[in-house]
């Protein structure tokens, strides 16, 4: 079992620990529901330091990046980010991850915890460009802090303009004293979010620092349980449940960041043959019109006949009633189709809708003012 820096405050603050990914971490505090509603009202804390982070570097750094991943990620500027995809070699995705041009020939690649060892193995055996490799995932905490009151709680603890963060973009500031805090605006709860990286050995007094300012504003600390309910309310995909190795980028809704025109890559070949044949399936997003709660691997019908399985599934607390993602049929991906859901051997209505399902947060409504 691994530890993150911060496994001893959870202990302290009575966090219920469980294993996931390898770690020790904490599944709730306080309880789901009641941090699930801090985070959409006021604000969250997250230990998220169990995610991998390698460090790409070097002239060969762009070219090996742009081989292994469906993004382009020549189109990133210095200080931005990008959401993408590790394909196999059939188009199914490895992992999903979020790449940081840090300077102009120097990447963060930031990769999900359970897959980080396998990720790290991948892009060490592809690496034909002379790219220099580095793993910090052990010397890297990550604290994520999440709602509509986390500017004005950083904003304490910093001198640095943060409030004038492009969305998914990140600098290098002093926060709480800690000097080369890498602040982001990357995040996977659909409200307004800091993802702070820092290094290991003051991931404690960062912790301990925002806890205390962010009282105030009702900042609580939030376990991996309402994590989940906060991302599937926005329709984000959880890599294992939702996509993985034998779902292609295309099927997932994910077409936006397969960009088959940019040149060669691992699994473009396997994507175009799809893209040509037509989709068999597609995700789709769907409520319960009936009361009850599905969960993962329950059966999705369509007039009595199965033609899927839930991939991610539970209850919304904003929205108190049950939703889920799963695989359909094409034809069935049709918002405001009907579907059934088996729950308990018991075949309840259901209905497509389009993620998100929450839309008005302080994510949206921030995204909305940087338009305008």
């Amino acid at each position: 079992m691994k530890y993150t820096p911060l496994h001893a405050e959870h202990l302290a603050l009575g966090a219920k620990m469980m294993p996931f990914a390898g770690y020790d971490m904490p599944i709730r505090y306080s309880g789901d529901r009641e941090e699930h509603q801090a985070v959409r009202t006021a604000a969250g804390l997250f230990d998220v330091s169990h995610m991998g982070e390698f460090l790409v570097r070097g002239p060969g750094a762009l070219p090996l990046l742009q081989g292994l991943t469906t993004n382009d990620v020549s189109k990133i500027e210095v200080g931005k980010a990008q959401y993408n995809t590790l394909p196999n070699l059939e188009g199914g995705i490895l992992d999903d991850l979020i790449v940081y041009r840090l300077e102009p020939e120097l990447y963060l690649v930031v990769v999900n915890a359970a897959n980080a060892e396998a990720d790290w193995a991948w892009i060490v055996a592809h690496n034909t460009t002379g790219a220099e490799l580095e793993n910090i995932s052990d010397r890297t905490a990550l604290l994520a802090l999440s709602g509509p009151n986390s500017l004005a709680i950083l904003s304490q603890l910093t001198e640095a303009p943060v409030a004038d963060i492009p969305y998914y973009a990140h600098l290098y500031c002093t926060v709480a004293g800690i000097e080369r805090v890498l602040v982001a605006t990357t995040g996977y709860t659909g409200e307004r979010t800091f993802e702070l990286y820092v290094r290991a050995e003051h991931a404690v007094a960062l912790w301990q620092k925002l806890l205390a300012v962010g009282a105030p504003h009702g900042l609580v600390p939030v376990g991996l349980g309402a994590r989940d309910t906060l991302r599937l309310e926005m329709g984000y995909m959880l890599h294992g449940n939702d996509i993985g190795p034998t779902t292609t980028p295309l099927e997932a809704g994910l077409g936006w960041v397969t960009k088959l025109a940019k040149g060669d890559f691992v699994g473009k070949a396997a994507l175009e043959a799809q893209k040509a044949a037509g989709l068999g399936r597609k995700l789709v997003a769907f409520e319960l019109i009936e009361k009850g709660i599905c969960r993962s691997h329950c059966v999705i019908a369509h007039g009595g006949v199965a033609v899927g399985e839930v991939t991610s599934g539970g209850y919304s607390p904003t929205l108190e009633r049950s939703i889920g993602l799963g695989y359909v049929p094409t034809a069935l991906a049709v918002e405001g189709g009907e579907l059934e859901v088996v729950v308990r051997d018991r075949p309840l209505k259901a209905r497509v809708v389009k993620a998100p399902f929450v839309k008005d947060t302080s994510l949206s409504r921030w995204q909305a003012s940087l338009k305008g």
